[in-house]
């Protein structure tokens, strides 16, 4: 190369190394640079008693020392699989175990083990909503809507109790009417929630959870009281009680019952996936009954809390929230954009129980339970 050349080829890469150092200098300034608002974020938490952590690399780093993660969920073990791998894949430096739980009968004992300090070895468990309130006690307090709103934690803020702030769910339920069209066609079946109450409805015509969740998502848009007297006349139409949405569902599919009120959304879709005949029709009545779901907290007694806060972002991430959508499956939170229950409710009204009403839950329940009037134990 000629001194041109070289006296050229200087002219034109000490300008980009100068710019280059420049940006270097402009984006180590601007990382150094303190946040105002984080930091206001992060003392008003820790003045209310909760625990902020500044980023998300200091947060990876804890998780890293911890090594660790036991998490213990009501979640299916299909589903429950497909997430911890794809966890595990994230962060293949957090040993992660998972399992999951069912039944009323399990979790009332978990939650008195929570109670009585037996609980050993867990960093996430999750919350069942007719039980809420019993929970909060045992929560480990971490600021997650503070760090959700200052985006060290990228979790939808719909997923996160507001008056709690440590609690996140990151799915969704949507209660629909499912039929036997080969018993009752499609065009008979009730278009409203109150078409239930017509006289052709009247005796054993359709089945009912005795569990009210149903029921109880109709308070948002309702009121209680509207609620309560739509309950006691539900129950004067003598339906057949029942328990157990997936049960219930099968036998209306065998043609046992021509129509379900209220079954979980995800319930039916999984029914009739696996109905080679097409006998099991479903409609959704608007106001659409809509439940958080799948919702997890850290333990308090947790003894790798950090990484349980990855696990729960990273439930809330679109990564996520397409392992639930696909292997759940449709489980996926119906406030996520493209989830299945998003796009089977968009544009229609819906009754929400979001989390004013969800800490609530119990309250409504007994209350429609007595409204349905089912004899008390002496």
């Amino acid at each position: 190369m000629n001194m041109t050349s070289v006296k050229l080829a200087t002219r034109l890469v000490v300008p980009l190394l100068l710019s280059a150092a420049t940006c270097v200098i402009v984006s180590n300034a601007r990382a150094a640079a303190p946040n105002p608002a984080l930091a206001k974020a992060q003392k008003d938490a820790e003045a209310r008693g909760y625990i902020f952590i500044a980023s998300h690399d200091e947060l990876v780093s804890r998780a890293r020392k911890e090594g660790k993660l036991r998490v213990i969920i009501s979640m299916a073990d299909g589903p429950l699989k497909h997430v911890t791998e794809a966890f595990r894949k994230k962060y293949p430096f957090i040993d992660t175990r998972s399992e999951g739980t069912r039944g009323t009968e399990v979790y009332m004992r978990m939650l008195q083990e929570l109670k009585a300090g037996l609980t050993k070895g867990i960093d996430v468990n999750d919350l069942q909503y007719d039980h809420y309130q019993e929970y909060l006690p045992y929560l480990k307090k971490f600021d997650i809507l503070g760090m959700a709103e200052q985006r060290v934690l990228e979790i939808p803020f719909q997923m996160i109790d507001p008056a709690n702030r440590n609690i996140v769910a990151v799915g969704s339920g949507i209660q629909v009417i499912g039929f036997n069209r080969k018993l009752i066609p499609a065009e008979k079946v009730p278009n409203t929630w109150e078409e239930f109450l017509k006289p052709e409805f009247n005796d054993r015509k359709f089945v009912v959870d005795i569990r009210p969740k149903d029921v109880v998502a109709l308070v948002p848009a309702w009121g209680l009281e509207k609620t309560l007297d739509f309950a006691r006349k539900l129950a004067a139409q003598k339906p057949v009680w029942a328990r157990g949405n997936t049960r219930m569902i099968t036998t209306v599919l065998a043609g046992e019952y021509a129509l379900f009120f209220g079954p979980n959304y995800d319930v039916v879709l999984r029914a009739k996936a696996k109905d080679v005949a097409d006998a099991l029709g479903y409609k959704i009545l608007e106001p659409v009954p809509v439940r958080l779901t799948e919702t997890y907290s850290v333990l308090h007694t947790a003894e790798n809390p950090y990484a349980g806060l990855l696990w729960l972002e990273f439930l809330a991430s679109p990564e996520g929230q397409k392992v639930l959508d696909e292997h759940g499956p449709y489980e996926a939170s119906v406030f996520i954009p493209g989830t299945v229950q998003e796009q089977a409710t968009r544009g229609k009204i819906l009754s929400v129980v979001d989390w004013n009403h969800y800490s609530k839950t119990q309250e409504y329940e007994k209350k429609i339970v007595e409204a349905y009037g089912f004899p008390k134990a002496p």
